[in-house]
């Protein structure tokens, strides 16, 4: 009886992700209705309460497929619960992504839940894990976009079209960032298991840099101009422009001062 009821306790929602749930719903209300006095902040506190849910769901994904492959340990360490402050490394997994999002408007992947690997038996198992987190972002995408490429924008008020285009811009970069297979990142977790276990031992000390090493490739304008040109392919090919992604990131920073351009929208 007392195994099941902290199994049950270790799998209850917790009262944080909750609230940031009622955070996400009462500023995306008030962004469509346009009942906050000043629609930036509603739309900032919007899209990043909406990306910490994302990012929480990155999580669970990876950790749920973790226990159903055969890492029961991960409802003891509480990452089922979705609580983003049971994640080993909450400053990587919540708080540098929001920070990122503020400063450069990019999707920085996630990835602190600790898996044992030891407990889990298969190559394919070990990859489906490290492919969950980013697949997610690819649904929480689809998500966001789906009122753009259903052609269903008709009554959507301009400043909540904007906000879930910057949104979807978001979800997409996370994916792509999170699908490369560079080491430390979730696309080298996908093809890892594959690897002759020389190459893993020679790529392994790479790992904690892997996630530095892409962002300091991003600073090169040739590099950075082309991951930008894939994500408004991307984009485009799901109906949403570069002018409303554009002007959901210039409403999500309300400190810069209000954009007439994107003002004068229909």
């Amino acid at each position: 009886m007392t195994t099941a009821t902290s199994r049950h306790s270790e799998r209850r929602i917790s009262p944080v992700f909750v609230g940031i749930l009622a955070v996400t719903a009462v500023t995306g209300w008030a962004t469509w209705t346009g009942f906050a006095e000043q629609p930036g902040v509603a739309v900032f506190l919007f899209v990043t309460a909406a990306w910490i849910v994302s990012l929480c769901l990155h999580e669970y994904a990876h950790a749920r497929t973790a226990l159903h492959s055969g890492d029961l340990s991960v409802g003891e360490k509480g990452y089922l619960t979705l609580n983003p402050l049971k994640y080993t490394h909450a400053l990587l997994s919540i708080v540098l992504p929001v920070i990122f999002v503020i400063m450069g408007g990019i999707g920085l992947p996630g990835g602190a839940v600790f898996i044992e690997r030891g407990r889990i038996q298969g190559r394919w198992r070990h990859s489906l894990i490290s492919a969950a987190g980013p697949l997610t972002n690819v649904l929480f995408a689809i998500v966001c976009t789906a009122p753009f490429w259903l052609d269903a924008l008709d009554g959507v008020p301009s400043d909540f079209r904007f906000a879930l285009a910057f949104l979807a811009l978001l979800q997409v970069t996370a994916a792509l960032l999170n699908f490369l297979p560079v080491p430390g990142l979730d696309g080298y977790g996908v093809i890892e298991p594959w690897l002759s276990y020389g190459i893993r031992r020679q790529v392994e000390p790479f790992a904690p840099f892997g996630l530095l090493f892409v962002f300091a490739l991003l600073w090169l304008p040739a590099v950075n101009g082309v991951f930008f040109d894939v994500i408004d392919t991307i984009l485009k090919s799901l109906q949403i422009s570069d002018f409303e992604t554009y002007c959901g990131q210039e409403l999500y920073r309300f400190w810069q001062g209000s954009n007439e351009f994107c003002q004068a929208a229909p």
